[in-house]
């Protein structure tokens, strides 16, 4: 395999950094889909998110495969091997927010077209799903400005996500005797669990900018969410 040279390695880095990014673009419109047709219920749309998650996977598949060739060709140093690390990173959380809105999705024919609703937690939903986009957004922005301090902030961001899954679960305690109402909000909240893993991948991508920038890793905060308990 023919060697690369250090502008040109760096040309075809930027590239890739470029698709994977561009790949984030594919998440908010799967999001977008699948969010619509929960509140509408939508099957024929949740089906075109289902069907549109193998070109979120394709994008995924090339990115990866485009770094595993570049690395073949040359050896990077240590601040291009850092981003190419985290490119890698980018396209798995791609992969996944996918699979996230695939999940959303295929809840939609299981309740059928008419299911027994909660407008309040249809509410809760779409603004999980809509605070969800904006997260995906601007953990793309700070990613391709290598600001770390935007990248942070997706914690706070998260905040409101974390609390809205909450409020989901009050909601579905609270929703009553009948049976079909029941299953009916236990699926919502399996959609408002798979939201609420979406803002989680957008301050993973947070931490890669970080990454990126400062030459460390750190979790911007562990498994445990402990500000939720701080108020």
């Amino acid at each position: 395999m023919t060697p690369v040279t250090r502008s040109e390695f760096q040309r075809e880095l930027a590239v890739l950094e470029d698709r994977a990014l561009d790949g984030l673009d594919l998440v908010t419109r799967s999001l977008d889909h699948a969010i619509e047709a929960l509140e509408n219920q939508d099957v024929n749309l949740a089906t075109i998110v289902i069907a549109d998650d193998d070109v979120i996977d394709g994008r995924c598949m090339q990115v990866h495969q485009g770094v595993l060739s570049l690395l073949a060709r040359q050896a990077p140093v240590a601040t291009d091997l850092r981003l190419v690390a985290a490119i890698l990173q980018i396209a798995r959380h791609l992969e996944r927010m996918g699979d996230q809105c695939v999940n959303i999705a295929k809840l939609i024919p299981m309740a059928g077209h008419h299911p027994p609703t909660d407008d309040e937690m249809l509410r809760a939903i779409g603004a999980m799903g809509r605070q969800a986009r904006t997260q995906i957004v601007h953990a793309k922005d700070a990613f391709a400005s290598r600001d770390a301090g935007a990248a942070e902030d997706l914690v706070r961001q998260d905040q409101l996500i974390d609390r809205l899954n909450l409020e989901c679960f009050g909601l579905a305690l609270e929703i009553g005797d009948d049976a079909d109402r029941r299953e009916w909000a236990m699926q919502m909240m399996l959609a408002a669990r798979a939201i609420e893993r979406i803002g989680d991948n957008t301050v993973d991508i947070g931490e890669q900018t970080a990454f990126v920038v400062t030459g460390l890793f750190r979790e911007f905060e562990d498994a445990s969410h402990p500000r939720l308990a701080a108020g």
